[in-house]
């Protein structure tokens, strides 16, 4: 890698494209930033504008997207909010919550975007020539697809990033999903002269069977767009932490490694997470699934949440409209019949505000006051400032615990014991029999406590016969994963021509490209 200096003024970068949402991009970047890091590179991650409700609180109490803490992580650096100056978290199809540089900046809908285009332009620009000046790489993830023409003239996230800091552009799609040819070929004919001309090279993702077979149309694709395919990354049914994009969640899903056969040969404990329509942070539950003998699924009925062991009602962008789902698909009811006969609920952030007995929402939703599932003799005040901040404290059994926040709403009034204990605000959640809730996301990362819980759980729903395992640890299975990315790009990724599209820049001709695309080119 050539070292930063040595391309001139700033660190080298690259961005990773997509031909649609959820290709690959998210793996492509972290496994690239691992990569570059084993080998002694400073590197790190950057994603300009990011539409997603799994986001993390940095150190500095700021919100990021989930994946560019993760990509931090393959990096060995903190989560910052530098790696995501705009996290977009949508609210309903029409508006979403606006972050700007981790703090909330206000709500905003598709056609009133258009007024802050330049405002965050700037922002994105000045944090990518700063992390340029500050790593001798930086490996950006657009957003979605690369070819939203549409969109094109507010773009900050794809090709108009590319072009205001002259990235050269890997474009990655999924195979999986058929028609991978198709889209890498479209998806570079549909862009402008100037945008094409930092299309550097394609990358296949999700690729099952014999390549040979492959390497045929891979052939025709580079004559067709003259442009080289760098890399076919196998299929890994290892991959599964961190999912991002809410594709990555669908119902019916068991989420889970694989290879998991049981703990010790002992029976299995079933955990029902309700698939919210707004779902935020779904990635709380993957710490259960990391553990042996544990099915963890995602659902949308009464019947999986009457029948399932242990039933998780995560967090969601959007309490109040959820809650009304909740009420209309029966499953607000299967939860209160639930509870009564002594079935263990854990509810996170909005899946614990449900619970409350009254919901006072003039912020989120504008409904002001509702009546939540009342299984928690609780209220629930939504504010204009938002809880943004890592925690610490302990738990029922004494055990150390960690977590983040990241919510408007508040308890008001309890008359409900509290569930655990936070250092810094004292009692934390509440708790009454089997049913339990918190504000506090990544409590189930926590080893110690995650253990003592599923036993607690084992026993309420009488499962005598599971057994938790005494060793699993959620850190190092993290660890494993940015790793195992790392091993994929490295095995099956033109590292050289990378490192030297990073050095050099993009090298293509917009003549070229036109030569290659203009027959294919819809004419007037």
């Amino acid at each position: 890698m050539t070292p930063r200096g040595e391309t001139g003024p700033t660190g080298g970068a690259l961005l990773v494209g997509g031909t649609s949402s959820d290709a690959g991009k998210s793996l492509v970047v972290a496994g690239l930033c691992r990569a570059l890091a084993r080998s002694g590179v400073r590197v790190a991650p950057f994603k300009a504008q990011n539409m997603s409700n799994n986001s993390v609180v940095t150190p500095d109490g700021g919100e990021i997207g989930r994946a560019q803490a993760l990509q931090a992580f393959a990096c060995g650096l903190e989560p910052s909010t530098r790696f995501n100056p705009v996290l977009l978290k949508p609210g309903s199809d029409r508006r979403s919550h606006v972050v700007l540089r981790g703090q909330p900046a206000g709500d905003v809908g598709a056609r009133d975007y258009v007024a802050w285009r330049s405002r965050l332009r700037r922002v994105v620009v000045e944090e990518l020539d700063s992390l340029r000046r500050d790593f001798d790489v930086v490996i950006c993830e657009g957003a979605g697809s690369v070819a939203e023409i549409n969109l094109r003239d507010g773009d900050i996230a794809n090709m108009g990033l590319a072009q205001a800091a002259r990235l050269p552009v890997l474009l990655v799609t999924d195979i999986d999903r058929g028609g991978s040819l198709a889209h890498l070929f479209g998806t570079t004919a549909v862009l402008g002269d100037e945008d094409q001309a930092l299309i550097a090279g394609f990358v296949i993702n999700k690729f099952r069977g014999d390549r040979s077979i492959l390497e045929p149309g891979l052939e025709q694709l580079r004559g067709l767009t003259g442009r080289p395919t760098l890399g076919v990354i196998p299929y890994s049914d290892e991959l599964w932490l961190d999912a991002e994009d809410s594709l990555a969640a669908p119902v019916g899903r068991r989420i889970g490694p694989r290879s998991d056969s049981g703990a010790g040969g002992a029976g299995r404990l079933r955990v029902a997470a309700i698939r919210l329509p707004r779902i935020s942070n779904s990635t709380d539950v993957e710490a259960l699934a990391c553990e042996p003998g544990v099915d963890v699924t995602w659902v949308d009925d009464p019947g999986s949440v009457a029948a399932a062991d242990l039933v998780v009602l995560p967090g969601t962008r959007a309490t109040v409209a959820d809650l009304a789902w909740l009420r209309e698909r029966g499953l607000a009811a299967a939860l209160t019949a639930r509870a009564e006969r002594g079935g263990p609920v854990v509810a996170v952030c909005g899946g614990f505000q449900m619970l409350a007995r009254a919901i006072d929402d003039p912020v989120e939703s504008g409904r002001g006051r509702v009546d939540g599932l009342g299984l928690f003799d609780l209220t629930i005040e939504f504010g204009a400032d938002k809880t943004l901040r890592q925690a610490t404290g302990t738990g029922p059994g004494g055990e150390a615990i960690h977590g983040y926040e990241i919510h408007h709403g508040r308890v008001g009034e309890s008359a409900e014991d509290t569930w655990i204990t936070d250092d810094e605000l004292g009692g934390e959640g509440a708790r009454r029999g089997p049913v339990r809730g918190t504000h506090w996301h990544g409590l189930l990362a926590c080893d110690e406590f995650r253990r003592s819980l599923l036993a607690e759980v084992a026993a309420e729903s009488g499962r005598s016969d599971f057994v938790v395992a005494p060793d699993t640890d959620f850190a190092a299975a993290r660890r494993r994963q940015v790793d195992l990315m790392a091993d994929l790009v490295e095995t099956h990724l033109d590292l050289d021509a990378v490192t030297d599209l990073i050095a050099h820049g993009p090298t293509f001709s917009t003549s070229l490209i036109r030569h290659h695309l203009e027959p294919y080119r819809p004419r007037a």
